[in-house]
């Protein structure tokens, strides 16, 4: 889902280090002792006090350690990129997250048999699809792992070096899909949101992982606009388009694109038959426009305000009940 990374997150995903390492902690040091012979050693000082007085002494105890009691240690800072590690790991190590990617493409291919098969009706354009390609058909985990790694937020310059590497994998089971759509006669289009100077990386990395049509007629990047209508619309002024492929809403259409997360969940559950069918939607726990609604599409919120938003989206179970 490339629409986030280049249109909101490019905004403002600010750094900020593990909560721990801010924090400060340490342990108050003991200003003096008192040797065996009953006098009190200050370690700030070395001259010795005799113990006269116990008041005396008690008044120098009292301002020493009020003088020696460490500043009260900073609330511990939100590191957003410490909360991206289960996602990360989910999608790079359970076979569950590689199970529902190959269950997307087995669907996604049933779904085009079963349209190829169809009786030919008024419809004599050539058949097609259209995949996103971050997150839907490109594996680009590595890229998060870095992020955690080095305790940064997504930031275009990094993201753009990745990209330019072209080393992305393919998604599990997009390239038997997209050679069996290619075998069948059908056009793939590549509807990114990564910019459009970033149009020959994105299809060396496509050449790389071996995916048909991976040229600059079928490769259509963000030129202005996330939304991606008008580019849906330009292929299907030309073709037949099949099914779409994505793992945001907005690879699907712009009527999904709503500002707050129940709106977006409600406009789902209104158009519950088209996924699975039209829509094939792949999971992604990491990023994505989903996210930008938590916050109510501000971006400009800083890491804790977006932490803290995170949280409150919960639904928090009340516990156990007390007796």
């Amino acid at each position: 889902m490339d629409e986030f990374y280049h249109a909101a997150w490019t905004a403002s995903r600010a750094q900020a280090s593990h909560p721990l390492a801010r924090t400060g902690l340490a342990k108050p040091s003991v200003a003096g002792h008192s040797d065996s012979s009953g006098t009190f050693i200050d370690r700030d000082s070395t001259m010795k006090r005799s113990l006269l007085s116990p008041l005396p002494l008690i008044c120098a105890i009292g301002l020493t350690a009020c003088a020696q009691q460490p500043a009260q240690p900073p609330e511990p800072q939100a590191s957003l990129a410490d909360e991206l590690v289960m996602a990360t790991l989910w999608m790079q190590s359970s076979g569950e997250y590689a199970a529902l990617s190959h269950q997307a493409f087995n669907l996604a291919r049933m779904n085009l048999d079963r349209a190829l098969a169809a009786p030919e009706g008024s419809d004599r354009r050539p058949p097609a699809i259209i995949v996103d390609v971050d997150e839907t058909v490109l594996d680009n985990t590595p890229y998060e792992a870095w992020l955690i790694a080095n305790d940064e937020n997504y930031a275009s310059d990094s993201w753009a070096a990745w990209v330019d590497k072209a080393s992305a994998v393919a998604m599990p089971g997009a390239k038997a899909f997209l050679d069996h759509a290619a075998s069948r006669g059908v056009e793939v289009f590549y509807v990114t949101n990564r910019d459009d100077d970033q149009r020959d990386a994105t299809l060396r990395n496509l050449a790389r992982v071996g995916f048909p049509d991976a040229d600059s007629e079928h490769l259509m990047p963000r030129t202005d606009a996330s939304d991606k209508t008008a580019r849906r619309q330009q292929v299907a002024q030309s073709h037949w388009i099949i099914l779409l492929m994505g793992d945001n809403l907005g690879d699907f259409s712009s009527g999904f694109d709503r500002a707050t997360a129940q709106a977006r969940r409600a406009a789902v559950n209104a158009q519950a038959n088209a996924f699975g069918s039209r829509y094939i939607m792949l999971p992604n726990p990491a990023y994505g426009d989903w996210e930008g609604a938590l916050y109510g599409g501000d971006w400009s919120l800083s890491d804790e305000e977006k932490s803290r938003a995170r949280r409150n989206h919960l639904q928090v179970w009340g516990g156990p009940a007390t007796h």
